[in-house]
C-alpha cells in the first residue's frame, strides 16, 4: 500500500536489532513494494531503459554472445552494456497481492466499492535477484509485506507464484523461492572490497514501468552507512546498518534488485532512496551490502527465520560534537543513552553515560562498528566491552541473549 515518507535528517537511534541501537542520519526513502508514484529520477544519475537488451533463459552469467562483463574500464559504456546483458535476466519482477477488503479505505489504497471482498489484487510492485539454481530470490521485506499471494515475473515472459521462504522485517530481508527450468542466477560478489568512487549498476522494475527492469548507473558515495527506514503501519522504520550509498537512482519499484560492479556481481540489495518532503535530495539511495544480506538469506533458507543477538541498549554514535558537548576525552564510540531493564547489557553494568571504546578486542570507529560486532555473534556468545566511564576505562562482559519480539520493545525514541 501506498506511504508516505517523510526526510529524517535529525539523529535517531533505537533498541538494537541485532544487539541494539543507533543512531542515524538520513531515513527518507523509495518504497519499492508499493503501487508506483513518480518522484522524478535522481539528478545525476544516468537512466536508461533495459527492455530492448534480449533477455536469456539460462544463467545470468552464461550469455555466450555477450561481451565480457569485466571489459576494459576505459570502455564505460561497454562495461555497463556487458554488466546489463548478463545480469538483467537474474533481475525479477515482484507483484504483491492482497485482499481488495484490505486495500478498500486504507491510507493511499483503494475506495471502497462493489465487488468480491476476497478477491485477490495487485497492491504494489518490487525487484528480486536468483541467487541460486534451486530458485531463492532475495528482495526487500517491505516489498512482500502483507502479502497474501506473491507473483514473480522473470524478463523472459515466465511467471510464477511463489513461496515466502522467509522474512525479516528488523533488517527489511525476505527470500521467496520459485521452481522452475533453467532459472537464470545473478553471480554474487563481495561487498567488503567495494571503493569509494566505483562504478555501480542498479537493475529494478522502476515504477512497475511496462518492458522490462530499467537500468541506472552511478558509483558508490559511501560504505557502511546507517539509515533508518521510514515509519511503516507497524510502528518505526527498520535501522539498517554498514549500507552502501549511491548516486545510482533507486525509485519506487526498485526495492529488491540487484547493484553490480563492473564485473557483473551483485554487491548490494537496492532498497531505499532519500527524498521526500521539504527538503531537497539529490543523488543520495542505499543498498544493504551483499556480504550482510547473504548470510541473512542462507539463515532463512534453512530455518525459515532469523535469530537476532540482543545486548538491550539505547546509544548513539560518537563524534567530535558530541565529544566536545560531553567534555569526553574520545571521539569515536557509542554513548549509551539507556539501558533495557533485566538486559545482557543491565547485568553487565553497563550505565547509562558510559563509552563503549571497544569491542572483543576491535576499536569502534564507525558508527556501524557496534551493530556490526554484534551481529557476527551468535546467541550466548559472550562480549567484552571496553567502555569509559568518566576519565577511567571499564572491561565489562556481557552474555547475548535473544531479541524479544519488536512488541516487547520500546518504541527507540531518543530519550
Amino acid at each position: 500500500m501506498p506511504r508516505t515518507y517523510l526526510p529524517r535528517l535529525a539523529g535517531r537511534a533505537r533498541w538494537l536489532t541485532l544487539a541494539l541501537v543507533a543512531v542515524l542520519l538520513v531515513a527518507p526513502a523509495c518504497d519499492g513494494d508499493d503501487a508506483p508514484e513518480d518522484e522524478g529520477a535522481t539528478p545525476g544519475a544516468t537512466d536508461t531503459s533495459a527492455s530492448e537488451t534480449p533477455a536469456s533463459s539460462g544463467a545470468a552469467t552464461q550469455g555466450s554472445d555477450a561481451p565480457s562483463a569485466g571489459a576494459d574500464a576505459g570502455d564505460l559504456t561497454g562495461a555497463i552494456q556487458a554488466v546489463v546483458q548478463n545480469a538483467r535476466p537474474s533481475v525479477v519482477q515482484i507483484t504483491s497481492q492482497q485482499a481488495l477488503s484490505d486495500l478498500q479505505g486504507a491510507p493511499g489504497g483503494i475506495p471502497g466499492g462493489s465487488g468480491d471482498s476476497d478477491t485477490l489484487v495487485p497492491a504494489g510492485v518490487g525487484s528480486g535477484v536468483i541467487i541460486d539454481d534451486e530458485g531463492h530470490i532475495i528482495t526487500n521485506n517491505h516489498v512482500i509485506a502483507g502479502a497474501q499471494s506473491v507473483l514473480v515475473r522473470l524478463t523472459d515472459g515466465r511467471e510464477f507464484e511463489a513461496e515466502v521462504v522467509g522474512t525479516d522485517p528488523r533488517t527489511d530481508l525476505a527470500v521467496l523461492r520459485i521452481e522452475g527450468d533453467d532459472l537464470p542466477v545473478g553471480a554474487l560478489g563481495d561487498s567488503e572490497s567495494l571503493q569509494v568512487g566505483e562504478w555501480v549498476v542498479a537493475i529494478g522494475n522502476a515504477l512497475g514501468l511496462v518492458g522490462g527492469p530499467t537500468v541506472t548507473v552511478g558509483v558508490v558515495s559511501a560504505v557502511g552507512r546507517t539509515v533508518q527506514e521510514p515509519p511503516t503501519q507497524g510502528g518505526a522504520g527498520a535501522f539498517l546498518f554498514d549500507v552502501i550509498q549511491t548516486d545510482a537512482a533507486i525509485n519506487p519499484g526498485n526495492s529488491g534488485g540487484p547493484l553490480l560492479n563492473l564485473d557483473g556481481e551483485v554487491i548490494g540489495i537496492n532498497t531505499l532512496g532519500a527524498g521526500g518532503g521539504d527538503v531537497p535530495v539529490q543523488g543520495i539511495s542505499f543498498a544493504i551490502a551483499i556480504d550482510t544480506a547473504l548470510p541473512l538469506a542462507e539463515e532463512m533458507i534453512e530455518t525459515g527465520t532469523v535469530t537476532h543477538p540482543y545486548l538491550g541498549i539505547l546509544y548513539a554514535p560518537l563524534n567530535p560534537a558530541i565529544a566536545s558537548q560531553l567534555g569526553a576525552p574520545v571521539n569515536e564510540g557509542a554513548v549509551i543513552r539507556e539501558v533495557v531493564p533485566d538486559s545482557p547489557a543491565a547485568d553487565a553494568g553497563i550505565e547509562p553515560g558510559d563509552i563503549v571504546i571497544e569491542i572483543n578486542g576491535e576499536p569502534l570507529e564507525g558508527e556501524s562498528d557496534l551493530p556490526a560486532a554484534l551481529d557476527a555473534l551468535d546467541v550466548g556468545d559472550e562480549v567484552a566491552l571496553v567502555i569509559l566511564r568518566g576519565d577511567e576505562e571499564v572491561e565489562l562482559t556481557a552474555i547475548l541473549a535473544e531479541m524479544p519480539d519488536e512488541t516487547a520493545q520500546p518504541s527507540g525514541q531518543t530519550p
